[in-house]
């Protein structure tokens, strides 16, 4: 790339300096100030994919793209950048500070993926080694061969398809939007090769009231540019393309969301626009309580919606903890959805640590070597549900991820990670593969985990 130093030392700045008039060389400066910045933009913008066009890649059909029913679904994060990878995000979502070396201290993810499958240009060096001394390495999601290649694993693990989140309080800026529309960009590729279905999800967390209505400018951004709804891969539900909405009728107490009629308004929006919306709601949404928004006007939003998905990570943490929520919660979630002619996604996660990131203790709600997972997958099933959302493919931030990870994550300077306690790195995509064959009926309901 051509810089500004090597633009100063040209023979063209040396003669204009040569006149020696502050004036002229001012002026001479501003104008070679101009043309560096402008060739810069041009050099980065001649790097940028078209990742908005319409899909005209191969496309193979498996998954059933026009109903959830029957489905496990799994929510894609994409969110991992390093230096080097096109974004310009730095170590985004790996580092606490994406500014500074991923490296001891800097720190925001307590699993370690297992790359060994990825190839040399998938890869980004870290601050971390491994025993042997060679550099620990990771990925990004800014890689499309990268995405590809995890739509390519639901494939070979019979994972459905995924909601690939598209955080809202981040469209207002070009950079962060270009590596959103980038990831889902390769979503829609690797869902179209791999016979999967992909959905945008929309994560209103952090969003102003103000800006919501930006979240319905983006949609319709995306299906004329995209054409996304028009994509056979694309998920439907109802007839119509879904679309998912995240973080409506919660609470403050944990973090700050939009104001209900904010929300309202833009479920209308899409509800006009002919889509089906699923909404990410809170756990206690029907009786308004624990983490739900108390509001007369709750119900009347709700039932808007073509599908309910309550959040329950975190929301309990042992066995004993997910029977009680069943009961408490799902069981009685889903004959309210029944009789009010809504369909119920419950969503099921296989462990949780945040200790890296906030400091939490390691492993604060332990995998339990899938049993946690699978109580859940069992409970749901009990329930009644006809289809799943499996949280997360891919965070490795609050060692929710099923995808694959490291049982042998580097210790450099003490850092500490999770492993998978010997158990294979595939283990929890293949729990996942046994999750969607119960939810069918291919396999009887057992409460134990068998994972061929």
């Amino acid at each position: 790339m051509y810089s500004f130093r090597q633009a100063l030392n040209s023979s063209a700045v040396s003669n204009t300096i040569g006149f020696h008039s502050s004036t002229v060389m001012n002026i001479g400066l501003r104008i070679l100030i101009g043309i560096c910045v402008s060739h810069l933009s041009v050099v980065f913008a001649a790097q940028q994919e078209d990742v908005l066009r319409p899909y005209e890649g191969p496309s193979v059909r498996e998954a059933d793209p026009s109903t959830l029913k029957g489905k496990v679904m799994t929510g894609y994060q994409g969110w991992f950048n390093c230096p080097g990878d096109g974004a310009n995000l730095g170590w985004t979502h790996w580092a606490k500070d994406r500014h500074k070396p991923f490296a001891p201290g800097n720190i925001a993810v307590d699993l370690w993926p297992d790359v060994s499958e990825y190839d040399d240009d998938e890869l980004y060096a870290t601050a971390f080694s491994h025993a042997d001394g060679t550099p620990a390495k990771v990925f990004s999601s800014h890689n499309r061969k990268t995405v590809v290649r995890h739509f390519k694993w639901m494939r070979d693990y019979g994972i459905d398809g995924a909601f690939v989140q598209r955080f809202a309080n981040g469209l207002h800026d070009n950079t962060l939007r270009y590596h959103k529309d980038k990831v889902l960009s390769s979503a829609r590729e690797g869902a179209n090769r791999y016979g999967r279905t992909y959905t945008v999800m929309y994560d209103l967390t952090g969003i102003p009231n103000e800006d919501i209505i930006k979240v319905f400018d983006d949609w319709r951004m995306l299906r004329e540019t995209m054409h996304i709804t028009e994509d056979s891969a694309y998920q439907h539900h109802n007839g119509k393309p879904l679309v998912a909405v995240w973080g409506v009728g919660f609470n403050d107490k944990i973090k700050p969301r939009p104001g209900f009629q904010e929300c309202e308004a833009l479920i209308k929006q899409l509800k006009a626009d002919g889509c089906s919306v699923m909404l990410g709601i809170a756990t206690g949404w029907r009786e308004q309580d624990n983490d739900a928004l108390q509001d007369p006007d709750l119900y009347r939003v709700l039932l808007m919606a073509d599908v309910l998905s309550p959040w329950s990570v975190g929301r309990f943490g042992s066995l004993p903890g997910v029977q009680r929520h069943a009961e408490k919660y799902w069981e009685p979630d889903i004959i309210w959805a029944r009789e009010h002619d809504i369909d119920y996604m419950p969503v099921v996660f296989p462990g949780f640590s945040w200790h890296n990131l906030m400091g939490a203790k390691l492993d604060h709600i332990p995998r339990l070597d899938g049993q946690f997972m699978w109580s859940q997958v069992v409970a749901t099933k009990k329930a009644g549900c006809d289809m799943l959302y499996i949280a997360m493919f891919d965070e490795v931030d609050e060692a929710t991820a099923i995808f694959k990870c490291s049982n042998n994550p580097p210790t450099t300077g003490g850092s500490q990670f999770l492993t998978l306690n010997g158990l294979a790195s595939d283990f929890y995509l293949r729990l996942a593969a046994q999750a969607g064959k119960l939810l069918r009926d291919e396999i009887p309901l057992d409460t134990e985990v068998l994972v061929p």
